[in-house]
């Protein structure tokens, strides 16, 4: 069994799109419209996950964009996405410097959670050992849910 993807349902793509590619760091690998059945289907992955197992074999995190769109609601109750991260530190501060709320600060170096505009919950953790702990993660308080 080999893990595909995971799907999440976004209410404006353009601004998903910039969340999870331009602050994340995601790749877009494909994207599909349809017309007749009114909706987007956009296909994200992680730098290290495309070169590891190539664009046909990645872990994909799919956004589906419905034209004529609900309004979703309850994003934390979906739980979370997780990613592994090279630096805990300077991802947060890339998500911050992005205007990403840090829902739950890297305070112990290694666990941080953020939301998209969505309001899903994603978990970002260091790879390998935690960091050591350095301010102002480690003072930092939490910012609503997580």
């Amino acid at each position: 069994m080999n893990f595909l993807h995971t799907m999440v349902r976004v209410k404006d793509l353009t601004k998903s799109l910039d969340f999870y590619c331009n602050a994340l760091g995601l790749e877009e690998l494909s994207r599909k419209e349809s017309t007749q059945g009114e909706f987007t289907l956009v296909f994200l992955a992680t730098a290290d996950d495309i070169q590891k197992y190539g664009p046909k074999a990645t872990p994909m995190l799919e956004l589906t964009y419905n034209w004529n769109t609900e309004n979703y609601t309850g994003g934390r109750n979906f739980g979370h996405l997780a990613y592994a991260v090279d630096d805990i530190y300077a991802t947060c501060k890339r998500l911050g410097d992005a205007d990403v709320v840090i829902n739950r600060p890297p305070r112990d170096g290694r666990m941080a959670f953020v939301r998209s505009p969505d309001n899903i919950s994603i978990e970002l953790l260091q790879k390998g050992e935690s960091l050591a702990l350095q301010e102002p993660w480690l003072s930092m308080p939490n910012h609503g849910e997580w």
